[in-house]
């Protein structure tokens, strides 16, 4: 089964390593890349990917809230938080935001990617 992935960031760099981050990883592919929140909703309606990659500041609403909403109305797809903010930090905004995952953008790469999809669906 391949696993569905939304990029969600709002520099383009980034969203560059993330295809490339996802796309070695076996069984994954890029559906969607979006760089503002509300466009993250509206793909997420659109494509109902099985993972987000969502940075946590964002133009209009935020990571977090964009997460509240895209599990709101798609309560089976997994949601990782990804930001430049210590892991001490994401673990609280994951929490409240019901993100399963979360991760400093410079930690992300292919095995974490691997890892933490096999922890949540283990």
């Amino acid at each position: 089964m391949t696993v569905h992935v939304l990029i969600v960031d709002d520099q383009q760099p980034f969203r560059s390593v993330a295809r490339e981050v996802v796309e070695a990883v076996d069984g994954f592919e890029v559906v969607a890349e979006a760089e503002s929140g509300e466009d993250s909703v509206a793909l997420a309606d659109s494509h109902a990917p099985d993972l987000v990659l969502m940075d946590v500041n964002l133009p209009g609403i935020d990571g977090v809230e964009a997460t509240r909403r895209i599990l709101r109305a798609h309560p089976g797809t997994r949601v990782m938080l990804l930001s430049t903010y210590s892991e001490d930090e994401l673990e609280a905004r994951a929490a409240e935001c019901g993100a399963f995952a979360y991760a400093t953008k410079s930690a992300f790469d292919p095995d974490k990617l691997a890892a933490v999809w096999a922890a949540a669906n283990g």
